[in-house]
């Protein structure tokens, strides 16, 4: 197992090129078995969660290749509707075959998903909405099957907004007969980019970005080919390790409208952010100024930043809160902060940091993806070593994230977790 040595200390200055989104790619790449012929996606991420997706398309009998951020799949005929529970597990995105696979083959058998322990994310509203629109839903010995010969567009209502449950339920009506509205739909960018996908496959869909959407199924889908969006996840991070360093850093091949919410919160902290059409940089002062924020759905503050703001606030000068309204349990990474002499209360959905001049380098274990992110953050800004371990999660979601910061003046590698680390 892995882990990420970071001696810290250096101010981070430099361009960082954004690969295209996690978030965006795997939906795009489930909704290939919607329909024959080839399909090619550009700009994905190399990425564990990616790969595991061509793994399971693959499994499932499309024909899938990556080159680069390259991918090809054709879904002609598929030789099976099962996604296992070994797959599965590593990562919960795979129920998004759930929907196409109702869909276009009149039945799916997908177990129960894992990933990262940050609290409960139910697919009940998933299985809901197919009920909705016909299917025959069952939940046995850990695997969700569910059958239809065709389904029926349906008027649903989501009674929280869900990134994975609408992209399921878009995918699904998308071949259903007749027409579905999904009411109190999320809104995030990579919804928008998976309907720019299917509408150019054939698909009919109107009002992705906003929280109600109209589709009128058709009976397939044609190939595509789609250049997937910058993960916006990714450049605020960057941004965040630029501010952290008190740096100079400019994010290229962004779209900075999906970044509002978090350039509104640099600024507050004291950072200077200048915008252009597809780049952004950061320049922070000495020191930063507290800030309070609270995660929202988009297009509010996500709560995939939570922890690398946490970081962030550490060292900045006065009391921030940080409130996360959207997921339970995603303050694993306050203990392991503390281990670097944070000083941060927990008070049910809120944290409270009052930041310090500094924090100091220690051993500290990530517990998930964007954990991981935050807790390297504060080792780029730390005196002293520090060691993140567990970084399978890290690589789930940031592609080349060492050669990146180092590209930027980290003093970062990756080495075999029993390797001794020099200067502790």
């Amino acid at each position: 197992m892995d882990k990420i040595v970071i001696t810290g200390g250096q101010r981070l200055c430099g361009e960082v090129r954004i690969s295209g989104a996690k978030n965006a790619a795997l939906p795009i790449l489930a909704s290939t078995i919607l329909g024959g012929g080839e399909c090619v996606i550009t700009n994905v991420p190399r990425v564990a969660d990616v790969l595991t997706m061509g793994k399971l398309l693959g499994i499932l009998g499309a024909s899938v290749s990556h080159e680069g951020n390259r991918a090809v799949i054709r879904a002609e005929v598929i030789h099976s509707t099962e996604a296992p529970y070994d797959l599965v597990k590593t990562m919960r995105a795979s129920v998004l075959v759930l929907g196409p696979l109702v869909a276009r083959w009149g039945e799916a058998k997908v177990s129960l998903p894992g990933g990262c322990a940050i609290g409960s994310r139910p697919v009940n509203l998933h299985l809901a909405g197919l009920e909705k629109l016909g299917a025959d839903i069952s939940i046995e010995h850990g695997y969700i099957t569910a059958k239809a010969k065709r389904l029926k567009g349906a008027r649903i209502y989501c009674d929280t907004p869900t990134v994975t449950g609408t992209e399921n339920l878009m995918m699904a009506a998308s071949l259903a007969e007749g027409t579905t509205v999904i009411e109190n739909a999320a809104k995030e960018p990579e919804i928008t980019d998976l309907a720019n996908f299917l509408i150019k496959r054939g698909a009919r869909i109107e009002g992705a970005g906003t929280d109600v959407l109209t589709i009128d199924g058709v009976r397939e889908l044609q190939r595509g080919d789609h250049e997937v969006i910058p993960d916006r996840i990714e450049a605020g991070t960057y941004l965040a390790a630029g501010a952290m360093t008190r740096g100079d850093v400019t994010i290229t091949h962004c779209r900075p409208a999906h970044l509002e919410a978090v350039l509104m919160k640099l600024r507050e902290a004291g950072a200077e952010v200048q915008v252009e059409k597809e780049r952004v940089r950061v320049m922070a002062p000495d020191r930063l100024k507290g800030t309070d924020v609270r995660t929202l759905p988009f297009p509010g503050f996500p709560t995939d930043m939570q922890a690398q703001m946490v970081a962030l606030m550490t060292m900045a000068e006065g009391t921030s809160v940080v409130t996360e309204t959207v997921f339970e349990s995603r303050f694993m990474h306050v203990e392991e902060l503390r281990r670097m002499g944070a000083d941060i209360r927990v008070e049910g959905n809120r944290l409270v940091v009052a930041g310090r001049p500094g924090l100091t380098g220690a051993p500290v274990m990530a517990s998930d993806l964007r954990a991981s992110a935050g807790l390297i953050i504060a080792g780029l800004a730390a005196s002293g070593v520090t060691e993140v371990q567990r970084v399978y999660h890290l690589d789930r979601g940031y592609e080349r994230i060492e050669e990146k910061l180092r590209a930027l003046g980290a003093t970062i590698e990756r080495r075999k977790a029993g390797a001794a680390t020099t200067g502790r």
